[in-house]
């Protein structure tokens, strides 16, 4: 007598996660870097901006935040009576990474006189320390805000700082931290790029290096990327980001040709390797079990809510 093997049924997570979010009235925000399935699914997929501003809009008591650390404590922050989930603990950042607080506390008082304007892309802890936080899509707008002659340390990317030093000719004073994902692209890994597709437009995100920037058709941010590929007439784009934001692309253009730029000589894609950590089984783990939580104390979060309401502030003049 052969012995029956019982299988357990298998679960659909997606509509599994559907039903819990309805039942608990939570709200997924998802990064134009998720994996596909979670950005079909999410109440609002956005650039570090457009999340931040949903997360202080919104009154759900359940944030579920498909992105990484810094961009859940920013959620947390600017909603404090949320619980905000991430799904993984373990979904860094390499730019937050590279920019200690302790350190980056004896660098500004090294440079008296400085304001310090922080990329979001950092930990509650820098935030703290910052006078004002910007994204990729405001902070030429921030910088700008302060008058010329107004000495500013920016951290803690230097190929975001270094772009907008060029564009607004200022002389900001930057943290040595860089984007392992957009750092990575290689200048001449592009150029034959141009050179297969001529007829392409080369699109970058200002993280990437100057060499990359110096030849690209058009920089922006994640939005302004999405944005300049479907008013823009050209048919093909080689896009020098995160491969996570081609879904969006797709599906706002589907009869334009997207090409990524590759991370390295064996044609990789170009994946944050801590984005593509959350998945649909963990989303609705998370959710059902209530966490991995985000918590901070209160002291650290009044100090790093400061700055980002200075942002949003100064992005709606």
């Amino acid at each position: 007598m052969v012995a029956t093997i019982n299988k357990e049924p298998k679960i659909d997570f997606r509509n599994e996660f559907l039903k819990l979010k309805k039942e608990k009235n939570a709200i997924l925000l998802a990064h134009y870097y998720q994996v596909d399935e979670i950005q079909e699914i999410a109440d609002y997929v956005g650039d570090s901006l457009g999340l931040s501003q949903q997360a202080a809009a919104t009154n759900s008591p359940f944030i579920v935040f498909a992105g990484v650390h810094f961009m859940a404590e920013t959620a947390k922050i600017l909603s404090p009576k949320a619980k905000v989930l991430l799904p993984d603990l373990e979904a860094g950042c390499s730019l937050a990474d590279s920019c200690p607080p302790d350190k980056f506390a004896t660098f500004i008082k090294q440079h008296p006189g400085h304001i310090v304007i922080s990329y979001i892309n950092c930990s509650a802890e820098v935030k703290a320390l910052s006078d004002v936080i910007c994204t990729s899509s405001n902070a030429v707008k921030i910088v700008q805000s302060f008058p010329e002659d107004q000495k500013i340390i920016f951290a803690p990317d230097k190929n975001l700082g270094g772009y907008i030093n060029r564009i607004t000719g200022r002389n900001m004073l930057l943290w040595d931290g860089t984007c392992q994902v957009h750092d990575l692209l290689q200048t001449e890994a592009i150029i034959k790029l141009k050179i297969g597709h001529p007829d392409a437009k080369l699109i970058a995100h200002p993280e990437c290096k100057a060499p990359v920037l110096e030849i690209a058709d058009f920089v922006g941010s994640t939005t302004a990327l999405l944005n300049f590929t479907m008013k823009d007439s050209a048919k093909k784009f080689i896009v020098a980001t995160e491969t996570g934001i081609l879904y969006q692309m797709k599906k706002s253009s589907p009869d334009k040709e997207f090409i990524i730029v590759p991370s390295d000589e064996t044609c990789s894609c170009n994946d944050c390797p801590y984005m593509k950590l959350n998945t649909m089984q963990k989303l609705y783990l998370c959710l059902k079990n209530e966490r991995p939580e985000i918590r901070m104390n209160e002291e650290l979060m009044a100090k790093a809510r400061k700055p980002i309401e200075r942002m949003l502030e100064i992005s709606k003049l």
